[in-house]
């Protein structure tokens, strides 16, 4: 996967604002709020950013956390997991391994019984869904 870097100001000229705030610095929509948190179309999620496959639908599940969850990713090398201790936790960020855009964090061992024990709290303006 051929990798894409930007300046802060050309991502700034393709990105919305709120999309900006989000995959480049790190934010977080209002849980309950997002596009594709209660969305069951069948279909592939791509990073807003660059384009990237990041999630397949028959892996995202209702996890009632407020933003749409997945149990992996769509390919092991598509995301980039790294620890995050900002604001006084300790979780494990997810980016998107082409552009390192932010997209949420993931959790283990919630008990949501899904066949990695993972949750990725993804997003929804990190991601683009394009229907099967």
């Amino acid at each position: 996967m051929e990798k894409i870097q930007k300046t802060e100001r050309e991502w700034r000229e393709i990105l919305k604002p709120e999309e900006f705030r989000v995959l480049r610095q790190a934010g977080t929509e209002p849980a309950f709020k997002g596009e594709y948190t209660d969305t069951e179309t069948v279909g592939v999620y791509h990073c807003r950013a660059c384009d990237a496959e990041l999630f397949r639908s028959d892996t995202k599940f209702h996890s009632g956390c407020g933003w749409p969850s997945f149990y992996e990713p769509g390919d092991s090398d598509a995301v980039i997991l790294k620890e995050d201790v900002s604001m006084g936790m300790r979780r494990v960020e997810v980016l998107c391994a082409r552009c390192e855009s932010h997209l949420g964090h993931v959790f283990h061992g919630e008990g949501f019984g899904t066949p990695t024990d993972d949750r990725y709290c993804i997003n929804s303006v990190s991601l683009k869904l394009e229907p099967s």
